[in-house]
């Protein structure tokens, strides 16, 4: 063999080694994601992917932003025809949801339909609660801890309650006690990251909630750089300018009662170990106290509502590790300062915001938004509630939380603030 065949050999298998290397790098991500065509996958005419002409290479790229869009513009245009043929599927397959949990089987799930807001109505209240959002975001007068920093500065491990469903080009920031077990079921039906014996679900309350709450089940921003390296931070804010991008929120002294209802009332394992034994301990002088949530419930200890603020309020706590994300402050989990968020819903018009919403998304036909419990923690509650925490204490759990009072419209609780 000729110096110039094993040349000309040498080449191709490098070419060919550095094509597979590119290949399992970008891992194949699918729908809206980096799929590089090339000649081991697929025939392609010169200047197939967009923003590359022929025989141009990295070098030559005007932009990456401009590439990057283009290239995700391709992709979903590429993946249109599949989605026809999911949402022809989802739409044999919809009806009544199913139950398959005890958590959807408990008395007082209301199965009934909701009448729809007039669409012009909620159009307004989406204007109104976006402008709210955006005066106080501006306003210099409210204050609070990163606000000024751009998207840019938020670090990845703080981006990990963004789901992206690139099929339908939306991103969810969940908050959790604000609906999200179901808004995430959403989400997995919509994007089908969850398959059922090789089907993926196509009614949200079919999927358990084990699978729910599975990090691995949903594609989140802080898991980008993993994937697409250094062009992750140019991605999310691509997607973040096409996507319709969505919250729910609640008000914040209700939500702090739902999740110690749902944390430190029942029996918990996880959350009496993480949080109720050290509760315990430094907040009521318990120093030998039972090693499992059963027996501890059986024995009379636990935390009270009193302990929780206590934590809360306690500086020690954040110096420790940062706020459980079912405490932590919804500005916190969802950056809404940074991110322009194209609808805000609240749990206290769940059911009209839900449909609304699926409507904008033109998703409706294809699901409902599982019917709400009506059993939830109501802020006609926060007076008993509140009662026996001192006034000091509740005004300094105001102080804690009153960014997410004034930027989501809800009205500072004057009765709980004042003797």
């Amino acid at each position: 063999m000729t110096k110039a065949q094993l040349l000309r050999l040498s080449v191709v298998l490098v070419s060919i080694f550095m094509i597979l290397l590119i290949i399992v790098y970008w891992d194949n991500v699918g729908t809206a994601h980096f799929y590089l065509h090339t000649s081991v996958s697929r025939p392609q005419s010169p200047g197939a992917i967009p923003g590359i002409a022929a025989g141009e290479g990295w070098d030559a790229l005007p932009d990456v932003d401009e590439f990057l869009a283009k290239l995700l513009s391709s992709s979903l245009k590429q993946n249109s025809s599949i989605s026809r043929k999911t949402e022809q599927l989802l739409l044999q397959g919809s009806g009544k949801p199913g139950v398959s949990n005890l958590e959807e089987k408990v008395r007082g799930y209301d199965w009934s339909t909701h009448n729809d807001r007039n669409s012009l109505d909620q159009e307004k209240l989406q204007v109104e609660r976006q402008r709210t959002l955006r005066e106080f975001c501006a306003n210099s007068s409210l204050a609070f801890p990163n606000k000024e920093r751009s998207f840019d500065d938020i670090p990845n491990y703080e981006l990990n309650h963004l789901i992206v469903d690139d099929r339908h080009g939306i991103i969810y920031c969940y908050v959790p006690k604000v609906a999200c077990t179901n808004w995430k079921r959403v989400m997995i039906v919509l994007s089908e990251s969850l398959l059922d014996q090789g089907v993926p679900y196509q009614k949200p309350l079919d999927i358990p909630r084990e699978h729910v709450h599975n990090t691995s089940t949903h594609l989140t921003f802080n898991k980008f750089w993993r994937r697409y390296g250094k062009f992750s931070r140019h991605l999310m804010k691509i997607k973040l300018k096409k996507y319709t991008k969505f919250l729910f929120v609640r008000d914040p002294f209700v939500r702090l009662i739902s999740a110690f209802r749902s944390k430190f009332e029942l029996e918990n394992e996880e959350f009496y170990q993480r949080f109720a034994i050290p509760m315990l301990k430094l907040y009521s002088n318990h120093t030998s106290l039972p090693t499992s949530v059963r027996e501890a419930f059986k024995a009379g200890f636990r935390v009270s509502f009193s302990n929780f603020i206590q934590y809360l309020l306690d500086p020690r706590t954040e110096k420790m590790v940062p706020f459980n994300e079912h405490w932590r402050q919804i500005y916190r989990l969802c950056h809404p300062c940074q991110i322009d968020y194209d609808f805000i819903g609240k749990l206290e018009t769940l059911d009209e915001d839900a449909a609304y919403l699926l409507q904008l998304l033109k998703v409706d036909r294809l699901l409902r938004f599982p019917p709400s419990y009506r059993n939830r923690t109501a802020s006609s509650w926060e007076d008993d509630w509140f009662a026996k925490i001192p006034l000091a204490w509740r005004q300094q759990l105001y102080k804690l939380y009153e960014a997410d009072f004034v930027l989501f419209g809800y009205p500072k609780p004057e009765n709980l603030l004042k003797d």
